[in-house]
């Protein structure tokens, strides 16, 4: 009976404990409550509830402006470099603890407030011994995250401005002519209205707009930019803007106003060509006339000349004229004053002036006012020697091919008569230089020059401004001519100049070979007897009778002649580009040892760039007797 009972009573223990033994997890003794109550707590975050939020938030809310400030500084942070937290926490090991810590709460997503709450709640049972370093720690890193937020606001506060005022400045570029380029568009459509059906039939809105254009029109006048604008022209733009979208409703058909806009870029077209053609033609008129100064100076020498005796009209240092230890110079000129700049400017320029020899050569016209002028205005210690070109009796037509061609008629009648039916109409080829055997001597500088071993080449139309003695001591390498290439552009190469469509210049010539320039050339006359350059020169010259192979002008001869015969010098020797090119760098200019007035725009025209005029006329003494009674002025 006993027995009975004791195993009823083990059952139903069993019964009991079973379970409990069962469904309880042997390691939750190692647990922590903390743990526990964390797992719990993450389930229940993960809910959401229609409430308001203001009863899950345990904590004191922050304030909206304080919420602002620390995403604003946990933007800063994140984007900012390792080093500037370094500089914010460096000798303090604590805030860089917090600062740690602050880093990993904000790379973190948004923090619940109960699991906050319930954090505190478990450290304070964990260890109620800390609980007041806990609370001063959590004081320390509120105020280290506040004082971090402030400082990144601050940052950013005083970067915005500036990157958007960047942003300002590349975003509306103002341009100083906008007002006047908008006031002439206006004109432009105001005139498309005002030839179109629809709006000739509406007289009251003719009327307007041709009010507004003439209120327009005195208000831009020559203006060129803002500034030159009257103060009412922002008033008169709106006025005109009102009555051109008035035109804008009348006429609203587009290819009315398209076609009416080709009418009008075509016209305008037509008169810019004409206009260009005209400009041309007085341009070319003009260079090719002479000055009336220019004009009055040689007849005024040439009186005074012949006025003096014949031992007055004799150059001292004659004895240097063929002295091969000195610098000779060949310049071939019939302008007076040109010639003078030349002279005047070398030998300004010399470190020793009384080695340098001129000799000067031109026409009969001219002979006696040449002389007479550096009779009257010696270059210093300097020699001169002036010489007329009809005084070289072996320079004739049967010696010379050029010479026959420039004096025959269908020569003359190609360059001159435009309505000849051989005759080009290319105006620039109806200058008188290309008929002037001064233009060609050039090619006879060893027949002119006979005991001569160097010569230094000089156009009349350029200024000396270094000292040129260097060029003698040059080493050609052999080679004829030593000159500065002109292959910068594509226009001063071989095809340019020759007529690479006849075989006789496409079997011996490269279209693409660098030109080079005459105006500044050293020559080597021993070099061009041994090598009978003036023979290729004859045969070359035989073979463009007909101008088959050219058609104007000495440098396509020349580079012919000197074909594989020329010395290529340094840039800073010669600068081209004066007498027509408005943008030659300055500093290339102030360099050249030889500035060149190359093209119609000659210094001593009026039609010359005024930017560079002052580089010539400082050579010039205008208040010298002969320029003051002939007017020359600067």
């Amino acid at each position: 009976m006993v027995t009975f009972r004791n195993l009823v009573l083990f059952l139903l223990l069993l019964t009991v404990a079973a379970p409990i033994l069962l469904y309880t997890d042997p390691s939750a003794s190692f647990t922590t409550p903390s743990s526990s109550k964390r797992d719990f707590l993450d389930e229940v975050t993960a809910l959401s509830f229609n409430s308001d939020g203001n009863h899950l938030n345990l904590l004191p809310r922050e304030s909206p402006a304080v919420v602002r400030r620390d995403v604003v500084g946990v933007v800063y942070s994140t984007q900012d470099s390792d080093s500037s937290r370094r500089q914010e926490t460096r000798g303090d090991q604590f805030s860089a603890r917090v600062l740690s810590a602050t880093d990993d709460e904000t790379q973190s997503q948004t923090v619940n407030p109960i699991q906050q709450v319930t954090d505190a709640a478990s450290k304070v049972v964990d260890k109620p011994s800390d609980m007041h370093v806990s609370a001063d720690t959590s004081q320390a890193r509120e105020k280290m995250k506040v004082q971090l937020t402030e400082k990144a606001t601050e940052k950013v506060d005083e970067q915005e401005p500036k990157d958007s005022g960047a942003e300002k400045e590349r975003g509306n570029v103002v341009m100083p002519d906008a007002q006047v380029r908008h006031l002439k568009d206006q004109l432009i459509r105001a005139k498309v209205y005002l030839s179109l059906p629809a709006a000739k039939a509406n007289p009251h809105f003719v009327r307007e707009l041709r009010l507004r254009v003439k209120e327009v029109q005195r208000v831009v006048l020559d203006a060129s930019k803002d500034s030159d604008l009257p103060k009412n022209a922002v008033e008169k733009l709106k006025a005109m803007e009102q009555t051109l979208a008035k035109g804008k409703q009348i006429q609203d058909d587009c290819s009315t106003v398209v076609k009416k806009l080709r009418a009008m870029l075509h016209s305008a077209e037509e008169q810019l060509r004409v206009h260009k053609k005209q400009t041309m033609f007085l341009t070319q008129l003009t260079a090719k006339t002479i000055p009336k100064g220019l004009h009055c100076l040689p007849l005024r020498l040439t009186t005074d000349y012949y006025a003096l005796n014949s031992s007055e009209q004799q150059f001292p240092n004659q004895e240097k004229l063929e002295d091969n230890q000195l610098y000779h110079y060949a310049l071939f000129s019939d302008n007076v004053l040109a010639a003078s700049v030349v002279v005047n400017s070398t030998v300004t320029s010399a470190k020793h002036p009384s080695k340098h020899v001129f000799h000067i050569v031109t026409d009969r016209l001219n002979y006696a006012a040449m002389r007479m002028w550096f009779l009257n205005n010696p270059p210093g210690k300097a020699t001169i020697q002036v010489q007329n070109v009809e005084e070289f009796t072996w320079l004739n037509s049967s010696y010379s091919p050029v010479l026959k061609q420039l004096s025959s008629r269908s020569m003359i009648d190609y360059y001159f008569r435009a309505h000849h039916t051989n005759s080009d109409a290319n105006l620039k080829f109806r200058n008188p230089k290309y008929l002037s055997i001064l233009n060609h001597l050039r090619f006879y500088l060893p027949e002119i020059f006979p005991k001569l071993s160097k010569v230094l080449f000089l156009d009349d139309d350029i200024v000396v401004q270094k000292d040129l003695s260097g060029l003698w001591s040059v080493d050609l390498k052999g080679n004829v001519n030593g000159a500065v290439e002109t292959c910068g552009e594509s226009f001063h190469r071989f095809d340019r100049y020759l007529n690479f469509s006849n075989p006789l210049i496409s079997k011996n010539f490269d279209p693409r070979a660098c030109g080079w320039a005459y105006g500044m050339n050293v020559f080597d006359l021993d070099e061009w007897k041994r090598q009978n350059i003036t023979e290729v020169y004859h045969r070359w010259q035989n073979l463009n009778q007909d101008r088959e192979l050219w058609k104007l002008g000495t440098l396509p001869p020349g580079l012919i002649t000197f074909w594989k015969r020329t010395y290529p010098l340094e840039r800073r020797w010669h600068v081209l580009g004066l007498g027509y090119n408005p943008s030659v760098n300055q500093r290339d200019i102030e360099r050249a040892a030889v500035v060149h007035y190359n093209g119609n725009l000659k210094p001593w025209l009026e039609i010359g760039l005024p930017k560079y005029r002052g580089i010539w006329s400082k050579h010039v003494d205008y208040q010298h007797v002969y320029l003051r009674e002939c007017n020359i002025n600067p």
